[in-house]
């Protein structure tokens, strides 16, 4: 990814076929599929790319993602959109569920509940999302995700519940 500041603002990024993850969905587990991707077997999601997202850890029904906020976050209020940490928290929330289905088992957000406590600007510093697995069942499971500065202070909190849907294997995609 490249951004300029001065004098004109511009920011241009990159990003892999994502055909060729959702590829692997039926095939291996979810936390095979962070782990490759954080690796770098496998590409990262266009979307981590689209708002900078950094750093990821997986553990069994626990993601932690960070962000740094930049100005191409901010709203017109000259702090970072609510849309933004939304989609933070949604990944977090979302990704702890991921890590503990087996292959052939997907998920999709059925709603985030987010509360937003203190705005954030790039003075916050690097924010640190983590997001962890409250309860999972056979077709549902409920995560929360939380955002803190780099005081360690709480900036905002989601719930989140997942359906569990079966994923049958796509085809793999030719290069």
């Amino acid at each position: 990814m490249t951004q300029t500041q001065e004098p004109a603002r511009s920011r241009t990024f990159t990003w892999a076929d994502p055909a060729a993850n959702a590829a692997q969905v039926g095939r291996r587990s979810g936390i095979e599929m962070l782990r490759a991707m954080i690796a770098g077997e496998l590409a990262a999601p266009p979307v981590m790319h689209l708002i900078d997202m950094a750093r990821m850890e997986a553990d069994e029904g626990r993601v932690v993602v960070e962000l740094t906020p930049q100005e191409f976050h901010y709203n017109p209020l000259g702090s970072v959109h609510g849309g933004v940490l939304s989609t933070l928290l949604d990944t977090a929330a979302a990704c702890a569920v991921h890590t503990t289905l087996p292959a052939g088992v997907g998920y999709t957000s059925l709603d985030l509940n987010v509360k937003f406590l203190r705005p954030v600007t790039v003075d916050s510093g690097t924010l640190r999302c983590e997001g962890t697995v409250l309860q999972r069942g056979r077709r549902t499971a409920l995560a929360e995700a939380r955002i803190t500065d780099a005081s360690s202070r709480l900036i905002a909190h989601a719930t989140s519940t997942c359906l569990l849907l079966p994923q049958e294997p796509q085809p793999q995609p030719q290069p």
